[in-house]
């Protein structure tokens, strides 16, 4: 018998976070919008960079349990300019995180700051870790079923 240790969520997680990476890398869909994601007893955090992208094109939104968020950056070249150098991706980037029924869609809040754009995205209370009370002095007895 083998005995591991499984957290449900973070193998969903992981798993999406890495289709999600592979269609990245096949097609190009997202290259300018990074993601980190992090978990915590109570939430998850996404965090993506978006330096130089106006928080006024940034779109939320969830349907279905997928997460979607979608910002434009564009770059204003004058009339006396001519670029000579462009490495900087341009135009609308969309990025889809699908989120667990363990997660509170109804709950997310997000935030721009320097760059970053940050979504908290609470954990329902049935999927919060919690503590087990244990019987003592009774044995096996204790435990009827």
């Amino acid at each position: 018998m083998l005995l591991t240790s499984i957290d449900p969520f973070v193998q969903e997680f992981e798993r999406q976070f890495d289709r999600a990476f592979r269609q990245v890398a096949g097609n190009g869909t997202g290259a300018g919008m990074p993601m980190d994601g992090i978990r915590r007893a109570d939430d998850v955090v996404l965090r993506f960079d978006l330096p130089g992208v106006d928080p006024d094109s940034v779109e939320i939104t969830v349907d279905r349990g997928v997460l979607s968020v979608t910002a434009h950056r564009e770059e204003e070249i004058g009339e006396d300019e001519r670029p000579f150098i462009r490495e900087r991706t341009m135009g609308s980037f969309t990025r889809r995180v699908y989120l667990g029924e363990h997660l509170d869609a109804e709950a997310i809040e997000a935030a721009y700051d320097n760059g970053v754009l940050a979504i908290r995205i609470p954990v329902l209370e049935k999927a919060r870790p919690r503590k087990v009370a244990v019987q003592a002095g009774r044995g096996r007895k204790a435990l009827k079923g």
